[in-house]
């Protein structure tokens, strides 16, 4: 991927995205997975621990690069306390 150009599966997102988010891993990476019904689920893997809202402000950093959007433009719509969230891009 270069510098500056959005991820493989950047084009299959629309508005809102599924994640699964893994904390405490041993790299930041994002593994795009196709769902059955046609949808698509991004699992996340971020370095931090999951307190005090670490790992959600991580993921949103690290999905916003990937995307070459914003931080400030992706909010937690469902799962702030869980490994399972719905992102939308605004």
């Amino acid at each position: 991927m270069a510098k500056n150009s959005p991820a493989p599966w950047a084009s299959q997102i629309t508005d809102v995205v599924q994640v699964r988010v893994t904390p405490k891993a041993a790299r930041e990476r994002i593994e795009a997975q196709p769902q059955p019904d046609g949808s698509l689920l991004l699992k996340v893997y971020v370095t931090v621990v999951p307190e005090d809202g670490k790992a959600n402000v991580a993921v949103l950093r690290l999905l916003a690069k990937a995307l070459c959007v914003a931080p400030s433009q992706l909010v937690i719509e469902r799962g702030h306390t869980g490994r399972d969230k719905l992102i939308r891009i605004t």
